[in-house]
């Protein structure tokens, strides 16, 4: 679970890291296309980007762009989070796509290719200036090695920054990297961000997996994004979302050995011993508070569920 990120200078007062929200499957949409966006309503995905940048052709942004604000303005999404990813700083989008965002008040807006916290520093103080409310915050997408070396620095800038999103296509490709089963010419950059986002208390999402029609190679990369320790995973298509969903879930067994770690830590605390095990194990105080992490998730999973599916019922 994310606790608060470092404070920077400049950062507005009153802004702090939200309380933990499941981002299990982080979909993209591509803006530009009022049926997809009308699709999203009835996708569980825990979280939406709405996207006005890859998937947006130059002539379309504007569009995209009243599109996706008008959406997030209405609350068509019920209470998941949803994004706008914007266009890179230095594209002539950019300074637009902030200025409508920050009206329009998403949960977060998703920057492309940041390479440092000057660049956070920099859409943090756009998003103040157009007047974009606190509980909006950055999502930073880090895939260049320029953002691999400066990865703390990034999770570090601003009390906005929420979440690092891997942009495992633009690494690979930056790299001279060949896509291959198990990432391993990609793991040295992913160990490095969530090292990074680990160490200042933001979240971590997952890269793309590309193939959509290889549901076991999907399926193999969140379980090894999810045994890495990321959050979720950002993703491509709605037919991903649920087996991502179900990798990145705590499972029955996990569940059912978190509560008992905690019933009898607290069983052994109440008694006046400082000692307990739990299987033949000796627990400790790290041990509790990822049990209650565990029990935590769970239980924002299930409200999350609960709520999916009754939108579901209703489109």
């Amino acid at each position: 679970m994310s606790t608060s990120p470092s404070s920077s200078p400049g950062t507005p007062a009153g802004i702090s890291a939200p309380a933990y929200r499941p981002r299990r499957s982080v979909l993209y949409m591509p803006a530009a296309n009022e049926r997809a966006l009308e699709k999203a309503r009835g996708i569980p995905a825990d979280a939406l980007i709405l996207d006005l940048e890859d998937a947006v052709a130059p002539d379309a942004k504007d569009a995209a762009r009243e599109r996706a604000c008008a959406k997030v303005a209405e609350q068509a999404y019920g209470g998941r989070e949803v994004t706008i990813r914007v266009n890179a700083l230095d594209t002539r989008w950019h300074a637009d796509d902030l200025r409508a965002a920050a009206a329009a008040g998403p949960d977060a807006v998703v920057v492309p290719k940041i390479s440092c916290a000057q660049d956070v520093h920099a859409v943090e103080k756009s998003l103040q200036a157009a007047g974009a409310p606190d509980r909006t915050m950055i999502w930073a997408m880090v895939e260049t090695p320029v953002a691999m070396l400066h990865a703390e620095e990034i999770a570090r800038a601003s009390q906005r920054l929420a979440v690092l999103v891997m942009g495992t296509n633009d690494l690979a490709n930056e790299l001279h990297a060949e896509h291959v089963p198990g990432r391993a010419p990609l793991l040295p950059g992913l160990g490095l961000c969530l090292l990074a986002a680990r160490a200042a208390g933001v979240a971590i999402l997952d890269g793309v997996f590309n193939d959509i029609r290889d549901l076991d190679g999907f399926e193999a990369e969140c379980l090894q994004g999810r045994q890495l320790g990321f959050d979720g995973k950002t993703l491509i298509h709605p037919g991903q979302v649920e087996p991502c969903n179900r990798a990145f879930a705590p499972t029955d067994v996990a569940l059912e050995e978190a509560r008992n770690i905690v019933a009898v830590w607290e069983e052994a605390l109440a008694s006046g011993r400082g000692v307990a095990t739990v299987n033949g194990r000796m627990i400790e105080n790290l041990h509790v508070d990822n049990a209650r992490r565990i029990i935590a998730v769970s239980r924002a999973i299930e409200e999350l569920d609960r709520e999916a599916a009754a939108r579901a019922a209703a489109h």
